[in-house]
């Protein structure tokens, strides 16, 4: 079990309710006498805000997912380490919250990447604190499985998007634009079989 596990740092996390709550009081927030990276991050946030809520009014679990999920039949806590300005999470986000609701054995809270730099050093990503990272965890602090900070295709895009542009906005841009046209769907599979493969076969008879 991890010190933050037993720490209980994933049990005090934000529900996905009081994530959003915080995150749409930020957005509105005045932009009087903010400084240029203040309001660079209230533009993030206002834009991730429209995007997380086009995703939730597109999606539908797939069946494989609500399968995958009804397949958890033990208590799971699902930790996402993540931050509202992430474009990745915007998109991301909502699918796993979608998922982790449609079973009463699935507890899904979120740290603050930034506030938990400690907890990120665990899960890094080539290196890099990346996000959103999902970590699913037993009752008694087993790991189950991670997933993130992206799908697997956006993960190639992006990297040979950085191997095409010295901008790293521009890359950003066109991953952005990928999520835009349904990639973030991808994370539906991804998530869905990351759960199959976590859960134990029953016993053969």
């Amino acid at each position: 079990m991890p010190d933050f596990f037993d720490a209980r740092r994933p049990h005090n996390g934000l529900t996905y309710d009081e994530y959003r709550t915080q995150w749409r009081d930020q957005k509105e927030q005045s932009k009087e006498g903010l400084d240029p990276d203040e309001r660079k991050t209230l533009h993030f946030l206002n834009y991730n805000w429209e995007r997380q809520a086009h995703v939730h009014d597109q999606y539908t679990p797939s069946d494989a997912l609500r399968a995958a999920v009804a397949s958890v039949d033990e208590p799971q806590l699902w930790m996402v380490l993540t931050e509202p300005w992430c474009g990745d999470s915007a998109f991301l986000l909502p699918v796993i919250a979608e998922a982790a609701a449609l079973s009463e054995n699935v507890t899904l809270r979120i740290l603050l990447r930034d506030d938990n730099l400690d907890i990120m050093d665990q899960y890094l990503t080539d290196g890099s604190r990346s996000i959103p990272k999902l970590v699913a965890f037993s009752e008694d602090g087993d790991e189950r499985f991670t997933w993130g900070p992206r799908p697997e295709e956006a993960r190639q895009l992006f990297a040979t998007l950085r191997e095409e542009h010295d901008d790293k906005m521009k890359a950003i841009e066109e991953l952005i634009a990928h999520y835009e046209d349904g990639g973030w769907e991808d994370a539906d599979a991804e998530l869905a079989n990351a759960i199959r493969t976590s859960v134990p076969a029953p016993p053969k008879q």
